[in-house]
């Protein structure tokens, strides 16, 4: 994550620039975490058992976590329902923080009515467990951290959007107002509740960058649809740097947004990406392919929407990568 500076003078004329981590002002803190094992859960997971923190990953399959994830506390079986009789109960009993991150790939198939179905489910089922079980503990947690999406606002490309803008109208938009109606129920305990909207997440192995990497190494790379759209994208490192800060600071609460403070299109995404990898970006994929590989849920490809996280920098967060061409430059530098 972030670095620190720290310069010691050997003699008059020798200077030597040393990188150390910044100290931690909290605490080690007992963690349990849903979702670890995806793009971003292994990364926050991580970083957590890096930096001290007692982890208990829960998980569907808690032996692929052990194998994936090193050093946890402990790893609890997790089910995507909302049985309360599950033992996992007993294991929020005490911890500091909750951080849920589970939920279904929207793009892991094209979208049908079960699809659909089963985005919304398994973010409203599993998030209404959690809430339901903290209910119950004695000793609840400080905070309830849930991953939520800039699909609440919807797509447009006049207007811009922050914390404070209202939902959109469409399927995601409606599933991301529900996820956070019912994650929002920890405050009736007085847990405090954080929701990070996250954007498009760069990582070279994962995620939409991973996808497009392929055909911009075969010459073949270009912009979704017709490049117009907005592309709201965030570094991994800042996506885990948010969570952390949000997991840190008391005073922290409401939603953030997860989403790089620079605006660009797909067209000037595609462009850095091709001259940063020296590869041509002019093979557009029509919007009407993406349909038929995704259904409706080629929307999310072809539209887009402008998302400043207005409320992530006023609450103290400073963005690691702010501009595009810099942070793909340090994610590419060894492919």
């Amino acid at each position: 994550m972030k670095r620190n500076l720290v310069i010691f003078r050997l003699n008059k004329a020798e200077v030597v620039t040393k990188v150390i981590k910044k100290k931690r002002i909290n605490m080690p803190k007992r963690i349990v975490i849903t979702g670890a094992t995806g793009m971003i859960g292994t990364r926050v997971t991580k970083e957590l058992i890096d930096r001290g923190d007692e982890v208990i990953i829960f998980s569907r399959s808690p032996q692929r976590a052990k194998n994936v994830i090193k050093g946890a506390k402990e790893y609890v079986l997790w089910t995507q329902n909302a049985k309360r009789e599950m033992i996992w109960e007993d294991s929020l009993e005490g911890v500091d923080a909750v951080i849920h991150l589970s939920g279904e790939n929207v793009m892991s198939k094209r979208w049908n009515d079960e699809h659909k179905q089963n985005i919304l489910n398994s973010r409203i089922d599993t998030t209404k467990a959690l809430v339901d079980a903290l209910a119950e503990v004695k000793k609840k947690p400080e905070v309830f951290i849930c991953a939520s999406a800039i699909g609440y606002y919807g797509s447009s490309e006049e207007k811009e959007f922050d914390e404070y803008s209202e939902a959109g109208n469409d399927f995601l938009a409606g599933v991301v107002k529900q996820w956070e109606e019912e994650a929002r129920r920890v405050g009736e305990y007085s847990i405090r509740y954080i929701g990070i909207r996250t954007g498009i997440v760069l990582d070279k192995n994962e995620g939409a960058l991973a996808r497009m990497l392929t055909p911009f190494k075969f010459l073949i790379g270009g912009p979704l649809g017709n490049g117009k759209q907005w592309f709201p994208w965030i570094h991994i490192n800042d996506v885990v740097g948010i969570y952390l800060h949000a997991l840190d600071n008391p005073k922290v609460n409401g939603v953030l947004n997860a989403a790089a403070p620079e605006f660009i299109t797909m067209k000037k995404f595609c462009e850095t990406l091709g001259s940063i990898m020296h590869r041509p970006s002019f093979f557009r994929v029509p919007a009407f392919v993406l349909r038929i590989l995704f259904g409706e849920g080629a929307d999310i490809l072809v539209k887009g929407a402008k998302v400043f996280p207005k409320k992530t920098i006023d609450s103290g967060y400073e963005f690691e990568y702010e501009s595009i061409e810099p942070a793909l430059r340090n994610l590419l530098k060894n492919i």
